[in-house]
């Protein structure tokens, strides 16, 4: 019984991020505009305004280098030949197809963090860290939004694209186009 009242919990709660998001979309589109909000902690520039300030899962897109294990096999003491090594090839093919594997491209370093969406861009600050890592808007190339999965990702023009992921992405990614309006929108299922 609880887990079907905490997967209610959820979806009373992913239902009321999307309603919110469709009333910014309709706030915005008869003209209004975003509301400042305060961003205890983080030192806004000149002229920056905070606009929502949010907790989300943040994750970098990125390959790592490969690093391959070492050579796979063992000594064998042969009565005739003496001590000598025996490589594995089959087990050494492997080992560098996994490693090879595990470098691709792909979301890494995961955590939760704090997101702040303000006028210059997103200000991000990782759990665990003391320092806000700033993603411009003058930087962006494009916005993809993956609603059935809360997720937002936004790719640069100098760095690896950043993957939103939480109750608050539907109300981002209505905010963002409306502050970057040059920057494309993709929509995936």
């Amino acid at each position: 019984m609880r887990r079907r009242r905490d997967n209610m919990t959820i979806e009373a709660a992913r239902y009321e991020a999307e309603q919110a998001a469709t009333l910014l979309d309709q706030h915005l589109q008869a003209g209004g505009s975003l509301h400042p909000v305060p961003a205890p902690g983080l030192a806004l520039d000149d002229g920056e305004t905070a606009y929502a300030n949010a907790a989300c899962g943040v994750a970098r897109w990125y390959a790592a280098d490969v690093i391959h294990p070492p050579r796979a096999g063992y000594y064998e003491d042969h009565p005739s030949f003496g001590r000598r090594w025996v490589p594995n090839p089959r087990l050494d093919a492997r080992r560098r197809q996994q490693a090879e594997a595990e470098a691709q491209a792909c979301w890494r370093d995961h955590c939760h963090g704090r997101v702040v969406l303000t006028s210059d861009g997103f200000r991000i600050l990782p759990d665990q860290t003391s320092t806000w890592l700033p993603f411009d808007h003058a930087l962006l190339t494009g916005i993809t939004v993956a609603p059935a999965r809360h997720e937002l990702t936004v790719s640069y023009s100098v760095c690896a694209p950043v993957l939103l992921s939480g109750l608050a992405v539907p109300w981002l990614a209505v905010a963002l186009p409306f502050l970057s309006p040059a920057t494309p929108v993709y929509l995936e299922n």
